[in-house]
């Protein structure tokens, strides 16, 4: 399939991501304000595509990402071995008291009407501590890399991880890589370095070396700094917004070669109606309507993003690729945590157009 850009066929790692790595506690239905008690999950954007690709698509991935020494870093570190990723750690003391951190994500599921309520603590979090030169990006690619990702969250972290994030495209383009993006736009974290127009300035170079970006029509807004239309202005599975801004995005950067999104409609927090579509060189790719009844809608995107990734790995048409995404995102909204519980034959099953009958 040709997808304007090179996907080698080999490599000792299919996909390496770049990312901060972080714990996710959940207090299901329950307001975190009156929980009593919380799940824990190991996530993070850039983590969670390279855990997807490995644990359901069965490929071999790593993560590049800060570790603390101290019992959070342990219990991350447990579930990245345990999702099958390999990790290449830049490693941190913890002092006892005040860190560096491991950052952690406070969360509830919502339910029906009530939505849910995402807070943060990423105070003295080791992975803005993170500069070029942390990671031998020659000894991680050494024997060979197929995909390289990372992501908007990682980027808007400290005045030192875009840096990071460009050192590791380049030595990923030198070692014959793909290279993709999630802008991933986060306004609570872009507010705290200087808000949009700092985005802007920071993402640019950064995106001089994308091939593959995973976006909606607010992140291309806010995170490229190109006009479209109003935040809302429209319903959640109307592609057009999206596809009128790709010409525009790919002037800006003509290296790009893949712009794609998730496409949601929240009808409460329980139902969504889900698609996904995809400009890959020239072409419109756009998956069905699914009415979907989801569990823990964190991770969607993320899921969405692998299961596209693995079809392009593949060679797989276009068409192909989207559905793939946009059925694997789908299932990975049913189970609970960020990571996916997915096996293949069942994403494949949903893309060809499967149902929820049960299998025995």
């Amino acid at each position: 399939m040709d997808y304007g850009m090179t996907i080698k066929q080999a490599g000792a790692l299919d996909l390496v991501s770049l990312g901060a790595l972080v714990h996710r506690l959940d207090s299901g239905v329950v307001p975190f304000r009156k929980a009593t008690e919380c799940r824990i999950h190991v996530s993070g954007g850039e983590f969670n595509v390279a855990a997807n690709l490995s644990d359901c698509f069965r490929l071999k991935t790593g993560i590049a990402a800060a570790m603390v020494d101290y019992p959070v870093g342990d219990l991350i570190a447990e579930r990245v071995r345990a999702m099958g990723v390999r990790p290449f750690y830049k490693r941190f003391e913890h002092d006892g008291v005040n860190g560096p951190n491991m950052a952690t994500v406070f969360s509830d599921r919502g339910c029906g009407a009530r939505a849910p309520v995402v807070f943060y603590n990423r105070c003295n979090e080791a992975a803005a501590r993170l500069k070029p030169g942390d990671f031998d990006w020659k000894a991680i690619f050494a024997d060979g890399v197929r995909w390289f990702h990372s992501g908007g969250i990682f980027a808007a972290l400290s005045a030192t991880t875009p840096a990071v994030i460009v050192e590791g495209m380049k030595a990923a383009k030198a070692a014959g890589a793909v290279v993709s993006f999630d802008l991933n736009y986060r306004a609570k974290l872009w507010n705290i370095l200087g808000g949009n127009s700092r985005a802007v300035e920071v993402l640019d170079p950064i995106l001089r070396h994308v091939d593959v970006l995973v976006g909606n029509e607010e992140d291309l807004q806010l995170g490229l700094g190109i006009p479209g239309p109003e935040a809302g202005a429209r319903t959640g599975l109307d592609s057009a917004a999206f596809i009128s801004m790709i010409d525009t995005v790919v002037r800006k950067h003509p290296n790009i070669k893949v712009v794609a999104t998730t496409l949601r409609e929240v009808q409460s927090t329980n139902r969504h109606r889900w698609s996904a579509v995809a400009w890959i060189n020239g072409k419109v790719a756009q998956a069905p309507v699914l009415d979907l009844d989801v569990y823990d809608r964190v991770g969607g995107g993320d899921g969405f993003a692998a299961g596209l990734f693995y079809g392009m790995l593949k060679g797989v048409p276009a068409d192909e690729a989207v559905r793939l995404g946009w059925a694997h995102g789908a299932l990975l909204t049913t189970y609970p945590g960020d990571t996916t519980m997915a096996t293949l034959d069942q994403v494949k099953a949903l893309a060809a157009g499967g149902s929820a009958r049960i299998q025995r």
